[in-house]
């Protein structure tokens, strides 16, 4: 849908809508985030944070680059669905003041102590879930209020996430909550997409077989999925939770063999979702079994094939594809596109093989210059168009 139109002439294009400064924000921080981390693991640096090293790593993917990416997806959605005017200029300036002041009160977090910290860092999540919920009631929007609920509970995550961290000395729960958000809306949100990119593609391109429409089946597969993860969090080593994510990892690989994604093979912008959503029933798969034999299967595989194969991959699509089309480009990957597909699709299954245990640490360093790669490149390639007016009129 085209965006309501904003104040071009009282606003620098970076604060018009949310998905400018914080896609921009966002991948920059994930890929020196990465680049900080791999040093980090090896004790080469340290931080000065109170969170362990694995903790400020998942906590700063999760709840500081992901973070930023769902708040400009939100922002630029809520127009569409209100007809309002986007958050912008100040307000806007604000939330990324809050978002940049999370950053770094977490890893100075010795100065600061923990309760500072947290109040600082989680302050951004709950403004966005506010500014959201306040935008939504105030464009009487009632259908889409309930997309904020996802998002406030991932602000609950964040929440848990420096409690346990203070009280626990880990945060194991809180990371599982975050991740299991996060897959949630990818399989219900991205689920949707999905089919809706490639149906439109396929007509226009491709005629022949298309995305079976949403169903019951899908309803099914997304609850059990919510189901599953919610078990992961809460009774992660119980059998009934391993049972639970098998079962929706297997409904999930149906999900998405219905989509038609190999009749794609002509437009890496939609194959990539279909890619992206390839790593939910691999994830799911891969905790299910590590529940069921832990001595071969280490936890990081199935939270990387989440994290970095799953979400690391579908919010780079997205952010592509977005940023393409909000800002009046031609929806074509072209060469920069298909660079940072293969770049983030090559670090996610790399991080997946070296979890695995089957290749020296080398491949763990690879895989995190790879996602650097992708992430910086993203905003090498696309971070001009995020930063200059739109090239239409009407945003």
């Amino acid at each position: 849908m085209p965006l309501p139109r904003t104040r071009p002439d009282r606003l620098p294009a970076v604060l018009s809508y949310g998905f400018r400064p914080f896609f921009l924000l966002g991948t920059l921080y994930a890929g020196v985030t990465l680049l900080v981390w791999l040093p980090l693991l090896r004790g080469a640096i340290e931080t000065a944070s109170l969170f362990a090293p694995v903790d400020w790593h998942s906590h700063e993917m999760l709840f500081g680059y992901l973070a930023a990416v769902l708040t400009g997806f939100l922002l630029t959605a809520i127009p569409n669905w209100t007809g309002r005017l986007p958050v912008q200029g100040y307000p806007l300036l604000g939330l990324v003041v809050l978002w940049t002041a999370g950053r770094v009160a977490v890893f100075y977090s010795v100065a600061l102590g923990w309760l500072a910290t947290a109040v600082i860092d989680c302050s951004f999540l709950l403004a966005v879930t506010a500014a959201a919920a306040i935008e939504i009631a105030a464009g009487r929007n009632w259908r889409n209020l309930k997309v904020v609920i996802p998002v406030g509970v991932f602000a609950l995550a964040n929440i848990l996430f420096h409690l346990e961290a203070h009280l626990a000395g880990a945060s194991d729960m809180a990371r599982r909550l975050g991740i299991g958000t996060a897959i949630v809306l990818i399989v219900l949100i991205g689920g949707r997409i999905i089919s809706s990119f490639t149906r439109n593609w396929l007509a226009r391109e491709n005629p022949g077989r298309l995305p079976i429409p949403v169903g019951r089946f899908d309803m099914a597969t997304i609850l059990m999925t919510a189901i599953g993860l919610l078990a992961w969090t809460f009774v992660p080593e119980a059998l009934g939770t391993a049972v639970v994510l098998i079962a929706a990892a297997g409904l999930n690989l149906i999900r998405l063999a219905r989509w038609a994604g190999d009749r794609t093979l002509r437009d890496p912008l939609v194959l990539i979702l279909h890619l992206a959503y390839a790593f939910v029933p691999v994830g799911l798969a891969f905790v299910g079994c590590q529940i069921l034999d832990p001595a071969r299967i280490a936890p990081a595989v199935g939270v990387h094939a989440l994290g970095a194969g799953a979400i690391g991959t579908m919010t780079l699509a997205v952010m592509v594809r977005a940023t393409l089309g909000h800002t009046g480009r031609p929806l074509r990957a072209g060469g920069a596109g298909c660079f940072v597909f293969a770049a983030i699709l090559a670090s996610a299954v790399a991080r997946i093989i070296a979890a695995l245990g089957l290749a020296g640490p080398w491949l763990m360093e690879i895989a995190g210059g790879l996602w650097a790669v992708a992430f910086l490149g993203f905003a090498l390639f696309y971070g001009v168009a995020l930063l200059r007016p739109r090239l239409s009129r009407g945003g």
